[in-house]
């Protein structure tokens, strides 16, 4: 209960402009305390408007208001100061280099709990209540605090841009739709995000459906690794086993084979863990790319949803799906071994040669990429042969009918023919 009372204390006795205890209390003719150096500060600002209003009930004056030093309510401050008690926030509540400042505090700011797209303004929980209470303010876009705000207000008209011009691409205000815009392909903004966020998501439905496709290469690559390495295993078991029965003889010949297939086995698991990697890599950023165009899309600011749209980088180039012939590695030579085994010395030396490893390559490899230059397309060019038994009449076909020439009268490809 202690504690409760010391709240209410601090909030009786503290400024809501400075949000810190009062200095010099004044009281406006609405019944409102400020310090006087902030209600005098506040009013400063307005005075070009020739009304000054209450910053808690904004009850406006058509004159300035004579402000007079509250005695009794600066005592009880005073009082209170001996207390120790303090009506500051703390530290981390005020806005530092990096935070958006409430635009409404005086003196040290606190932070911004929320940004107003109508009235262009940044302001703290204190001064965020009359959007919360007022009927008008609450019909005010709310989002998280932003320094970007002037981003939104047209350099020319100094009015908001709520117009987006697709025939220029840009945000526009409603003066520009009727000035240098006027005839151009406009739609609200609203409207404009709406259709880039479809086109957002339909690009990442596309970015994980390619996620998707990847992670199954990448499994279909590791059950290949997999596959090779038990071939493997198995080939050299069984070839120790047969070069064991032909004793010394065939001992060099067991440690050559077993070389043989660790080499190819090492070969073909670097390969396809090479493959691998790429395609890890190529999800790993397909996953940075969902990552950017879901901080996009939560975006509430259609102006920066729009600012930051145009900038994003495209999708690089997908690659193709992997293959996988069947698994036929070690086989043939386990089976050549096996007919070694059974021939004496001397035939073993003629039969030798046909102890190969025969192995088949991961056929996995990525396609190359596409051609970027008139050279690169051209390499894939071929000569086209038009059939003259086909061809409209009122086309001419020439130079061994390669060439096709539009013509006024009709042809007679029986007669062309003869010709070319």
């Amino acid at each position: 209960m202690a504690q409760k009372g010391v709240q209410l204390d601090r909030e009786a006795f503290s400024c809501s402009i400075c949000l810190d205890l009062l200095k010099d209390p004044v009281t406006t003719p609405c019944g409102h305390n400020y310090c006087m150096n902030c209600i005098k500060s506040h009013w400063d600002v307005e005075d070009c408007k020739y009304s000054y209003s209450c910053p808690q009930c904004r009850k406006t004056f058509t004159s300035r208001p004579d402000l007079l030093k509250n005695n009794l309510l600066a005592d009880l401050v005073e009082e209170l100061k001996k207390t120790g008690l303090q009506a500051a926030p703390a530290d981390h509540c005020y806005a530092g280099a990096e935070d958006v400042a409430c635009d409404v505090c005086t003196g040290r700011k606190l932070k911004a709990h929320k940004s107003c797209l109508q009235c262009l303004a940044s302001y703290c929980e204190k001064h965020l209540q009359l959007h919360y209470e007022s009927e008008t303010f609450k019909k005010h876009k709310l989002v998280e605090p932003s320094k970007r705000l002037q981003e939104n207000v047209c350099s020319r008209h100094d009015e908001v841009m709520k117009i987006f011009c697709r025939t220029d691409q840009q945000l526009i205000c409603s003066l520009c739709s009727v000035d240098e815009h006027k005839g151009h392909d406009t739609v609200s903004a609203a409207a404009e995000r709406a259709e880039r966020q479809r086109e957002l998501e339909g690009s990442r439905q596309n970015i994980q459906q390619r996620i998707q496709d990847r992670e199954k290469d990448v499994k279909l690559l590791q059950q290949q690794a997999e596959a090779i390495n038990l071939s493997a295993d198995k080939a050299v078991e069984d070839s120790e086993k047969i070069f064991t029965e032909l004793i010394r003889l065939l001992e060099k010949r067991s440690s050559d084979v077993k070389q043989q297939v660790r080499s190819q086995q090492k070969r073909e698991v670097s390969r396809v863990k090479e493959l691998q990697e790429k395609l890890e890599q190529e999800i790993t950023e397909l996953k940075r790319k969902d990552a950017e165009l879901k901080k996009l899309s939560h975006t509430e600011d259609h102006s920066q949803f729009l600012h930051n749209y145009p900038s994003l980088s495209p999708l690089s180039q997908s690659t193709s799906s992997i293959h996988i012939r069947p698994l036929y590695y070690f086989e043939d030579m386990t089976a050549a071994v096996s007919e070694v085994r059974d021939k004496l010395q001397d035939v073993l030396r003629e039969k030798w040669t046909k102890v190969s490893l025969t192995g088949t390559e991961v056929d996995v490899l990525l396609p190359p990429p596409e051609p970027k230059t008139r050279a690169g397309f051209l390499k894939y060019s071929h000569e086209i042969t038009l059939d003259p038994n086909t061809a409209h009449t009122l086309l001419l076909l020439s130079e061994g009918n390669r060439k096709a020439t539009v013509m006024i009268q009709h042809q007679s490809y029986s007669r062309l023919n003869s010709v070319f």
